[in-house]
Parts: C-alpha cells; structure tokens; sequence
C-alpha cells in the first residue's frame, strides 16, 4: 500500500509508441515500397472509380435524354429502368467486396509491413536518442 513502484508498473516513456519526427515519414514517402504500394493502390482505385463513374452517368444520361429506354418492359412490370437501377446497388456492393479483397490481398499485408519498419526505426532511433542523452 507505499508509493514504492512495483515490477509491473510501466515508466512513463513506456506508454506506446513514440512519436515519429515529420523525416522519418518522408523517408518512408520515398521509399521504393512505399511507392509501390501507392501505384499498386492507385491501378485498382483509379480504372475501378472511373468504370463506376461512367455506369452511373451513362444511367442518368439514358434517363433524362431517352427515358422511353427506361420504360421497356423486361417481365411484367419491371421495366429496364428498375433493373438498371438496381444494378447499379448491386455494382456498388461488388465494388465494395472487391476491394475490401483487393486490399486484404495486396495492400494491407505491405502497408503492415512499412508501419512495422516505420514502428521499428522510430523505437530504434528513440533509444539511440535516449543512450546519447
């Protein structure tokens, strides 16, 4: 019941990870990983973002300039407009599965490896700050 500090009690420069110095990030921006990572993230997003970006104008466009497209019965009542429509949820959510897969597959696992190498050269670089202290 003392102030006496017991073995399990943590140092106050213990508390997590140390803060990383604004160089440190820029060393890792020019790192040749780090730049893979961004051009692997940017060849699935960029062709993925302007497909979708294309179905959805192409929908409004048939909509407002040639709504009699829209009007097509495909089986009963349910005219090409609602099927279009509803693809056009079905596309977000596929999109949206597809890269969360994408991600898991092939950016998550470099991303963890750059922040562990980052993690690690910032402890690194804090003890050697501390030992020359």
């Amino acid at each position: 019941m003392g102030d006496a500090p017991r073995e399990h009690d943590s140092h106050p420069s213990d508390t997590g990870p140390q803060p990383l110095d604004i160089e440190a990030f820029r060393a890792v921006q020019a790192s040749a990983p780090y730049v893979a990572l961004r051009r692997r993230h940017r060849l699935f997003v960029l062709p993925v973002t302007a497909a979708c970006l294309l179905w959805y104008l192409a929908y409004v466009l048939v909509a407002g300039y040639a709504p009699q497209v829209f009007a097509i019965s495909v089986s009963g009542s349910i005219t090409l407009g609602m099927v279009w429509g509803l693809a056009q949820v079905a596309t977000t959510f596929a999109v949206t599965m597809t890269y969360v897969w994408y991600a898991n597959k092939h950016l998550d696992p470099a991303a963890s490896e750059i922040r562990a190498q980052l993690e690690t050269g910032a402890a690194s670089t804090a003890t050697t700050a501390e030992v020359t202290a």
